[in-house]
């Protein structure tokens, strides 16, 4: 199979447990501060023990910046297109761009009769799919609706709103039909491990690339993602070893069967940290490497002689080097600290200006004596507890994996960092006490009726306390990331 040559990408594939809703926003913030690029959902909204796929989705975007969201993939039947493209053009524009849509034909059609959907033949459903991709692009696109067909109609529709990106469709698919309609329409091919095991990939793949080439297309318009599960371990089994044996097969799978995009199914932050600070790195370095061509690869494919062929050889050869020495590889490790760090401050900043906006409603309530008056002001106190708790939660998270992993693997790397790691250790205590006084604030304000007579001694406490966590955190995130720039470009982060 050829490589079609697009970046890799990477992402978790979370269950959408309602019985763990908490751990289930945590999760995804965690890939939003690890730097992966997708959070993805499945969606089957007859399944009793799941969160509704777009209300969560929605919920992952305003907790998160950078990850994109996806659907993996919508359940069509129980989505008529018109409603699926308005709800993924207004995450869209709520997001700043940031939707992308995978899309299914239906399965377990008993569930779906059950919950009021149609019950369709498999050829049914494939024609579906195809008339709901055309009505999905004419809506983002702003097209008035004029479509008779089979299974929809959209004639009169006005549609909006526009999405802020072209939206992305990924068609999940496994019999021919379904992937020679992925050729032809899509911009995305989502199967699973479990459904498509890799001995399969090639002979699925050409079906895709004969009907792209056949509608005037070039097979590598439809990036090729790939659902995953594994473990870490010492298994020998696909992605069953340590984070090197994972980065070799997905690099066999990037270069020698076209997948491009890495979706790990898994519920584990432990899990998913090895993978996006481990795995993913390593993949992108040795799929480069084998790009440029050379000597033998992880599976006896060509690999460049200039490039690093293991990612974990650098400690010995750059441990010397100057820091205008480091390679662009070597850099990005500190680099992506500084962005973990730039989120934080981001969002830190997103907590001032809510504090602010809670004072300034509290002023102008004033001391109106009416329960809508005084309803606003425990909403609006509501809200600013939810915010601050979500940042207290993404700061600890944050500071707990450098705890575990990247200080001892530091400290291990080079002993005299010791100094710099006791350092960081101890302001990590100070901010936890810091944000278990910031959560103590929250209480007091939330059971505080803050009458406007009387002032608002919960709200100033708040106050203070988010001005000495920034004053600490802020501080703390500059001297760490100077302190350990070089370290971090010499031995990654673990």
């Amino acid at each position: 199979m050829p490589d079609y040559g697009l970046d890799l990408e990477f992402g978790v594939f979370p269950s959408p447990d309602a019985a763990r809703h908490r751990e289930v926003l945590e999760i995804a913030q965690l890939a939003d501060v690890l730097g992966l690029e997708h959070v993805s959902i499945q969606d089957h909204p007859y399944q009793a023990k799941h969160l509704d796929t777009w209300t969560l989705l929605s919920a992952i975007g305003a907790r998160t910046s950078q990850v994109r969201l996806s659907t993996n993939v919508a359940n069509l039947p129980l989505r008529p297109p018109v409603v699926l493209a308005k709800a993924a053009a207004t995450l869209d524009v709520l997001t700043g761009g940031r939707v992308e849509l995978g899309l299914g034909a239906g399965a377990f059609w008993d569930a779906i009769e059950a919950a009021g959907g149609p019950r369709r033949t498999p050829g049914e459903a494939v024609d579906a799919l195809v008339e709901a991709i055309g009505i999905l692009r004419g809506f983002w696109a702003g097209e008035s609706g004029r479509l008779e067909g089979e299974h929809y109609s959209t004639r009169g529709l006005r549609p909006g709103p526009r999405p802020v990106h072209d939206i992305p469709i990924w068609v999940g698919a496994l019999k021919p039909r379904m992937l020679r309609l992925t050729g032809r329409l899509a911009d995305g091919w989502i199967p699973s491990l479990a459904y498509a095991p890799p001995d399969a990939l090639p002979e699925m793949n050409a079906r895709i690339d004969d009907a792209a080439t056949a509608a005037g297309r070039a097979p590598q318009d439809v990036r090729r993602l790939y659902n995953v599960h594994g473990r870490f371990g010492a298994g020998a089994g696909l992605l069953q070893g340590t984070p090197r044996d994972w980065a070799e097969q997905l690099t066999d799978l990037a270069v020698g069967a076209g997948m491009s995009t890495f979706i790990l199914a898994t519920d584990d932050p432990d899990v998913l940290r090895r993978f996006a600070e481990e795995v993913a790195p390593m993949t992108r370095e040795l799929v480069a490497a084998e790009r440029e061509g050379g000597g033998p690869g992880p599976s006896g494919t060509p690999v460049a002689t200039t490039a690093v062929a293991d990612p974990l050889d650098k400690v010995d050869t750059v441990a010397t080097q100057a820091p205008s020495r480091f390679t662009a590889q070597q850099l990005a490790i500190p680099a992506h600290l500084v962005e973990v760090h730039d989120y934080l401050r981001a969002e830190l900043d997103q907590v001032r200006d809510i504090v602010r906006q809670v004072r300034e409603g509290h002023t102008t309530v004033g001391s109106a004596r009416s329960a809508i008056n005084t309803m606003t002001m425990r909403q609006n106190n509501w809200t600013l507890g939810a915010y601050c708790e979500s940042y207290c939660r993404i700061v600890t998270g944050h500071h707990t994996n450098e705890d575990r992993g990247m200080f001892p693997h530091l400290l291990r790397s080079d002993p005299a960092l010791e100094p710099v790691v006791t350092r960081l250790h101890d302001e990590h205590e100070v901010i936890a006490d810091l944000l278990d006084g910031l959560d103590r604030a929250l209480v007091a304000l939330v059971a505080d009726p803050a009458d406007g007579d009387a002032g608002h001694p919960a709200l100033d406490a708040l106050s203070d306390a988010v001005d000495d966590l920034t004053e600490s955190l802020l501080a703390h995130l500059s001297y760490e990331e100077e302190a350990l720039h070089d370290a971090l470009a010499t031995h990654g982060f673990g």
